[in-house]
């Protein structure tokens, strides 16, 4: 044992291509709001409340195009509960933004990316 017990996730840490797109996109998409100063890309912009906000980089250099199912980072999920995941549903919708709905045995769930291809999961449990 390491003789420490990790709490919770305290936040989700991503490279962006652009911050001003991503920045506006995680507002306009998904509520969250900026929390910090925006004015160095080498800090990380903090978007959403705690416990468990995103930190958004601006990445130096692009990434490889990454195939489906390789390693890295599959998907991060974001609690909505029973109602937020069908207001969540109804404001993709009305955006015509793709998504998928997938039920997790009673559980549903609504999957889609961010503008790097980040998969994002809602989840209304």
């Amino acid at each position: 044992m390491p003789g420490f017990t990790p709490q919770r996730l305290d936040h989700v840490s991503l490279n962006v291509s652009d911050r001003p797109r991503s920045i506006a996109w995680y507002r306009d998409v998904l509520g969250l709001q900026p929390r910090n100063d925006q004015a160095r890309d080498d800090w990380p912009v903090f978007l959403g409340a705690q416990p468990s906000p995103i930190a958004l980089f601006q990445a130096a250099r692009e990434s490889p195009p990454r195939e489906p199912e390789s390693t890295g980072l599959r998907h991060f999920a974001l609690l909505v509960g029973r109602e937020g995941i069908e207001r969540a549903r109804e404001h993709l919708e009305a955006r015509a933004f793709p998504f998928t709905p997938v039920d997790h045995g009673g559980t549903p769930s609504l999957y889609f990316k961010d503008p790097d291809g980040n998969t994002i999961e809602l989840v209304g449990a």
